[in-house]
């Protein structure tokens, strides 16, 4: 998102900052995301020319050894190729846990994901990368007088005008509308029912 946008809006300064810190914030913490997985896959690549490596090492052993050896990689590699799934996994649940927290505007995310029941074994991935009853998990903690105050509720209702029953929906010529006040939401919905309005 562009400062000259937000300033072609008629958004104050420091609207136009605190709208973009957010942007910065989550774009940063996707990056994180996306730099964690970047790095998983780099180092399975290391692993598999280790692998190559080993294999074109073992070419050169006689038969019985060759045989000792090979089982011996094999049970190696499966140990990591299970560690390596674990870790992947581990990454996955972690993602879908802080994307769900967030989405469900936890004040804190390390309380309430103690709240949670994640057990990596019973745990089940759907492909679109949420798990499987977390929402219903944390719908009970935004519901129970014992954990609701974990999360902000607050919701703020966008007025229009003109959505009342003997409102008109224009201002009063004499009337300048104060933007400074209006969430983005508000001036948004404002300047659609208002294209001419200057601000």
């Amino acid at each position: 998102m562009k400062r000259k946008f937000l300033e072609d809006l008629g958004l104050e300064k420091e609207v136009i900052d605190k709208i973009l810190d957010e942007n910065s914030a989550d774009i940063g913490k996707a990056k994180g995301e996306v730099d964690s997985i970047t790095s998983e896959r780099d180092k399975l690549k290391t692993d598999i020319a280790d692998r190559d490596k080993q294999l074109e090492d073992l070419k050169k052993v006689d038969a019985d050894a060759l045989q000792a050896e090979i089982e011996k990689l094999q049970a190696d590699n499966k140990a990591k190729d299970d560690a390596h799934a674990a870790e992947i996994k581990q990454l996955k649940i972690d993602v879908a846990v802080s994307t769900a927290l967030t989405t469900a505007k936890a004040r804190n995310e390390k309380a309430v994901k103690a709240l949670l029941e994640l057990d990596p074994e019973k745990i089940e991935l759907l492909d679109d990368g949420t798990i499987k009853g977390l929402d219903d998990q944390i719908k009970k903690l935004t519901e129970s007088d014992d954990t609701k105050f974990l999360f902000d509720t607050s919701t703020k209702k966008t007025q229009i005008k003109g959505a009342k029953p003997g409102e008109t929906g224009k201002e009063d010529p004499d009337t300048k509308v104060d933007v400074s006040k209006m969430t983005y939401e508000e001036l948004a919905a404002y300047m659609e029912a208002n294209p001419d309005a200057e601000i």
